[in-house]
């Protein structure tokens, strides 16, 4: 995309490289993950990163004080809790001193000024508006018309980069008048630049990372977006420097903004001596947020104590299973596969990754566009796209609606078409409004469009033959435990939201895989496990698949708790008494987990009135003016990898990620490996996207959703019509108006491994070993026979 970029100065570009390197990546809006923040910083112990962070941004962390009184008062956390709490992270104080903390006004952390915070309002620019905001709404305005791939007509040329373009821009801009003499004197290449105004500026030589990082962050929406890019073109092989260039044009911002003046007495006087004072800044920070920081592994302790106790209650009932459903290991499952082995001991369900372990991107057919169906951490190896009867011809089909329904939406959005669209349609298009705006009519799926009713797809992989199959079926089925003992049907079941009118809906439909549902990959996987070349070939892999069992796709609506099946035509008809009793189930447990999710969603009233209750909640996901049409996975706290039976029939009341695994049937541990470096991770991205946006949703969420205005078709939302790109989630999905719907938890991971095995994976891989040592994450082992919860910390393991 952009031109490289050249460092005149060799001896900058470690700094440059550091402060770009820390901001993680964002995904947009049609492929939306959960992410972890502050992933860059995960080399730290989480309190350190903390006071640095604080230091550069004025983010915590953490709760204000009330919160956690709260916590207290209500008696979620206790005494006991505190203790043990002070006893863990070393706190020098007794209980009574950290209720006493509690009392102290809270410490909003100030920032080390920017040389834009530090310039007066009004001078060269407009009155009324702190420069700085100035500059981050200039910078805004310029990425999303750069960015733009969906909306303008016109756009920016891309060829010299992002830098150099918005350099030509400001120049010609009459808002940049004032600044237009000061701005000429800029170099033309961002490497030239960080040259001459470093140079100028001078900040002390190692304050020169935490200066430009907190310029990253001062318009951290825009950085995240530019680290997503650096990140995506890396993983294809490439690079894109998008994210330097934002970086200078921000410095290049505080050199417009400095007045020039040196010495004793000026601005830039005062803010070297504030940068000088850094590392006692942020020694200060940290000293002042420990007894928060206690309080805040006390509710962790809270919840780790109830959920141990859960584990070592009784479990439910089993019997030879007639049905295997294996179901994604969002939290949102364990609430509907609770209820299905509660209704039925013959049905046994399993976790196991929503992707089915497929690498794959997906092409629907007629189209030229692939979209990955895979966690972000992975690059696609592999691709799917529809079959059917006639796929030239139905492909010609679809390419020829596709063309003129691009041609309607270039009309529709076309400028007096705004005016003239729905008097010139009339009661055709005065229909259509009315039913979506009354909730009388879901939009079509996107994998729908430009199919006719007739036409009958089912996606497949793409030029693999069945050796090569079989051997991605036997990854598959050994890391999901089942390579014997099949039963009859296995039900491979993804999962998907529905609303309306909703920019962040992809972020509802998988928080970890670009934002798809589950229904391309089930489907894939069953159509490959069904094939009988495949499982011929499996055979010599040891894998005897009975003629017998049927895999059987499904997708998991998690909005109205619905499971739909696909492809059930195909289905053996000496199992259609198997599929019709599975349906009846599928039903049933449909209404017990609405009936469970009914109060969290202002519905308790209709709790006990089934057929309401599911009427309700069609309604609530087509309503355009819903603003939370589910909860996602807010409440999310622990990842549980254990064999299915020690978590069958236990209410974890929707707040798990369940993964099978059963270690005495993973002789070289490799699958517990994949399980830590894979889904334990992603689980983890999930879970501090929901704690920032809980702790800090001013600079890692998204604000009110109702303000939201979406850019460039696809790339994020701005809060209102400027400001920074907005990320994480908005607060309508994590508060109901009165109370949080999110505990803000770091993640409580349990494995039920030896600690041996655990040990040499976290020796040999660095990345969960920061996240476990660091305290972004808790670690547990699950004892075989007890079933109690044994912590791993810096000293060894030691009991809950």
């Amino acid at each position: 995309m952009n031109a490289h970029v050249h460092l005149a100065d060799d001896k900058l570009m470690p700094g440059v490289e550091a402060a770009c390197e820390a901001i993680a990546p964002i995904w947009p809006l049609d492929s939306f993950i959960a992410v972890n923040p502050y992933w860059s910083h995960r080399h730290r112990p989480v309190q350190e990163a903390a006071a640095r962070l604080g230091c550069l941004s004025g983010t915590t962390l953490l709760m204000p004080p009330a919160y956690y009184q709260q916590a207290w008062r209500s008696g979620r956390i206790d005494r006991p809790d505190l203790e043990r709490a002070i006893a863990a992270t070393g706190y020098p104080g007794d209980p009574d001193a950290l209720l006493r903390a509690l009392d102290e006004s809270p410490e909003t952390p100030a920032p080390l000024p920017t040389l834009a915070a530090l310039a007066p309002t009004g001078g060269p620019l407009l009155a009324g508006q702190s420069p700085a905001d100035q500059a981050r709404d200039q910078i805004s305005a310029f990425c999303a018309a750069f960015f733009d791939d969906a909306e303008a007509e016109w756009g920016v040329d891309h060829q010299d980069g992002l830098f150099a373009q918005w350099r030509t821009h400001f120049l010609a801009d009459p808002a940049g008048a004032a600044l237009r003499e000061r701005a000429a004197a800029l170099p033309e290449q961002a490497g030239e630049l960080f040259s001459k105004v470093l140079a100028d500026l001078a900040p002390p030589e190692d304050r020169l990372e935490a200066y430009l990082l907190a310029l990253l962050l001062d318009i951290n929406g825009w950085a995240s977006w530019c680290a997503g890019e650096r990140w995506r073109a890396r993983q294809a092989g490439g690079d894109d420097r998008s994210i330097v260039d934002l970086l200078a044009i921000r410095l290049a911002w505080d050199w417009l903004l400095d007045d020039g003046r040196r010495g004793p007495g000026s601005r830039h006087q005062d803010w070297l001596k504030q940068w000088r004072a850094l590392p006692d800044r942020r020694q200060q920070l940290r000293a002042h947020f420990q007894a928060l920081w206690t309080w805040q592994y006390a509710g962790e302790l809270a919840y780790q104590t109830r959920l141990a106790g859960v584990l070592q209650s009784p479990g439910g009932d089993t019997a030879a299973p007639r049905v295997q459903a294996i179901f994604c290991i969002d939290v949102r499952s364990e609430v509907i596969r609770r209820a299905l082995e509660t209704l039925d001991p013959g049905i046994e369900t399993r976790g196991f990754a929503g992707f089915f372990g497929l690498p794959l991107q997906y092409r629907p057919l007629g189209t030229e566009a692939p979209r990955a169906q895979l966690p972000g951490l992975l690059a696609p190896a592999l691709e799917a796209t529809d079959h059917g009867p006639d796929p030239a011809r139905t492909a010609q089909r679809r390419r020829r609606r596709l063309t003129a329904a691009a041609r309607w939406k270039q009309f529709e959005y076309a400028p007096t078409s705004i005016f003239t669209l729905v008097e010139t349609l009339g009661p055709l298009f005065a229909g259509k409004l009315a039913s979506q705006t009354l909730g009388l009519s879901a939009p079509a799926s996107p994998d729908t469009a430009g199919l006719g009713r007739g036409d009958r797809l089912r996606p497949a992989l793409e030029n693999l033959s069945a050796e090569d199959g079989a051997r991605l079926a036997v990854g598959i089925l050994t890391a999901m435990g089942l390579t014997d003992r099949f039963a009859a049907l296995v039900l491979l079941t993804g999962h998907g939201s529905q609303s309306a009118n909703n920019p962040h809906a992809a972020g509802l439909d998988c928080g970890a895989c670009c934002g798809q549902t589950g229904e391309v990959n089930a489907r894939a996987l069953a159509g490959l496990l069904n094939d009988p070349a495949v499982r011929r070939a499996l055979r010599e892999h040891h894998i005897q698949i009975p003629e017998s069992t049927w895999f059987l796709a499904a997708l998991h609506n998690t909005t109205t708790e619905e499971v739909r099946l696909f492809d059930a035509d195909q289905v053996p008809d000496r199992l259609r008494p198997d599929l019709d009793g599975l349906r009846t189930t599928l039903a049933a447990a449909g209404e017990r987990a609405r009936a469970e999710r009914a109060p969290t969603l202002g519905l308790g009233a209709l709790a006990n009135r089934p057929t309401a209750l599911h009427k309700a909640m069609r309604k609530r996901a087509r309503d355009w003016g819903q603003v939370r049409p589910e909860w996602g996975l807010a409440n999310n706290a622990a990842f549980i990898a254990a064999p299915g039976d020690w978590t069958r029939g236990r209410d974890l009341a929707g707040r798990v990620f369940l993964h099978h695994y059963h270690w005495r049937e993973d002789r070289d541990f490799q699958t517990l490996r994949q399980i830590m470096t894979a889904p334990l991770v992603v689980a983890h991205w999930i879970n501090m996207q929901y704690y920032a946006s809980v702790v800090d949703n001013r600079r890692y969420g998204s604000g009110n959703k109702v303000l939201h205005n979406v850019v460039g078709g696809h790339l994020g939302v701005l809060e209102g019509n400027a400001g920074d790109l907005r990320i994480g989630l908005p607060w309508q999905s994590l508060h109901d108006g009165e109370k949080l719907m999110h505990e803000p938890l770091r993640l409580s991971a349990c494995l039920a491994a030896p600690e041996q095995a655990i040990d040499r994976i976290l020796d040999s891989e660095p990345t969960v070993r920061d996240l476990v040592t660091n305290g972004w994450i808790h670690l547990f082992r699950i004892d075989d026979r007890s079933r109690a919860l044994i912590r791993r910390d810096a000293d060894g393991w030691q009991p809950l």
